[in-house]
């Protein structure tokens, strides 16, 4: 084992919550221990909503949104991606306002889009952007193209459309040299993801992958997807892989509707095409590019261990690590100390827009196995080091 992969201790809590203040800590462990409550889970959307409207946004501006986003816009989100960067991990800016419906605005969240790449055209600090699909083409249409279905003139009309600013996005990621990862989404509009993705990376990734598409391993056929990737193009290719978002959602519409689960049996089996993806990523990282998006401090080694097998350095620019914000920062800071590349999905957006995002942190922290309570028994483990150590900050 190489000097840098020996020295990487995810436990090591005094480098992970180095960029936090006593107070800052106490107040995530607040936050951390109210997920331990479902119906805050439950009710804290409404509640939220209604939060706003009686006037008291700071609230929740300066608790779930303070954990777990960088600002309303991309101005203020310049001092997270400051203060990340003090650490050498990187930002990627995530626009996260959805359910949007609109033609106006598709059109907005496309421009926010291409603020976030001429943002990032340049700046080390800001290594990729971001963008899901479904919040610039219409989530039923993207159904409808997935299904192969037949459009009326008028769904063509609107296809092209959202096809055209589809394009724009990747041909400006390619022009300003940005790195850009398409989100995956649900199973029965990923088809239609997939297809865009694949077509605009074979015309943009023609000397690095600048289009990346994401791959989620939760799903029992992705692994053997991304492999038929990598044998069929002659492009470079650049993926994102995670293990995925929405699992219940999606065994409940497979049961409802009387088709087979897309979701692995077991956990067991998500962990195991993950690690098999990032290795047969790393075995044609001639021609793949990939950003590990896991919390998982096994495939984090793993995928350590691999780049040492391959002998690549690592600050390797074809291999990163990504973790949200607000979360893991016992992986992401103690990875970046030990010099490989560390990045951060920042997301951002008002307050009340972000709130659905807000609720599947707080959901997912509560419902992962082990999730929230490694997050709670971190912080109370710094906390704890800091008072016997007689830390003052």
């Amino acid at each position: 084992m190489n000097m840098q992969n020996s020295l990487v201790e995810f436990s090591n809590t005094e480098v992970a919550f180095a960029h936090m203040s006593n107070a800052g800590l106490s107040k995530a462990r607040l936050l951390f221990r109210s997920f331990n409550f479902p119906g805050l889970l439950t009710l804290g959307p409404p509640m939220a909503s209604v939060a706003i409207a009686l006037g008291f946004k700071n609230l929740i501006k300066n608790t779930i949104f303070e954990q777990f986003c960088g600002g309303e816009d991309i101005e203020t989100c310049n001092k997270t991606i400051d203060r990340l960067a003090a650490s050498r991990i990187g930002t990627i800016l995530d626009y996260s306002v959805e359910g949007e419906q609109s033609e106006d605005n598709f059109n907005a969240t496309c421009a926010e889009i291409l603020k976030t790449i001429v943002a990032a055209a340049g700046n080390s600090h800001i290594p990729f952007s971001v963008f899901k699909t479904t919040g610039i083409i219409r989530f039923a249409l993207l159904e409808k193209m997935s299904k192969h279905a037949s459009l009326s003139e008028q769904e063509k009309e609107e296809w092209q459309r959202g096809v055209d600013r589809f394009n724009k996005i990747c041909s400006y990621a390619e022009e300003k040299q940005v790195r850009i990862f398409v989100d995956a989404e649900e199973s029965w509009i990923q088809d239609a993801i997939d297809r865009l993705t694949e077509e605009a990376a074979r015309r943009h990734n023609t000397k690095s992958a600048i289009v990346f598409n994401t791959i989620q391993l939760y799903r029992h056929d992705r692994l053997e997807y991304l492999k038929s990737q990598i044998v069929d193009a002659t492009w470079f290719l650049g993926f994102k892989l995670v293990r995925g978002a929405y699992m219940e959602k999606e065994r409940k519409r497979a049961v409802e509707m009387g088709y087979q689960d897309p979701i692995q049996p077991d956990k067991a089996a998500s962990d195991r095409d993950y690690n098999e993806a990032l290795k047969h990523c790393v075995h044609h990282i001639e021609k793949v590019s990939i950003c590990a998006g896991t919390h998982n401090e096994n495939s984090s080694r793993y995928l350590m261990e691999l780049m040492e097998e391959k002998q690549l350095k690592c600050s390797d620019e074809r291999i990163w690590f990504s973790q949200l914000l607000g979360m893991s920062d016992h992986i992401s800071y103690n990875l970046s100390n030990a010099g490989y590349n560390v990045c951060k999905y920042v997301p951002y957006g008002p307050v009340k827009a972000v709130i659905p995002y807000l609720t599947r942190r707080a959901s997912e922290n509560s419902s992962v196995a082990g999730q929230m309570g490694r997050e709670l028994s971190l912080i109370e483990t710094e906390i704890k080091r800091r008072k016997i150590a007689g830390v003052k900050a």
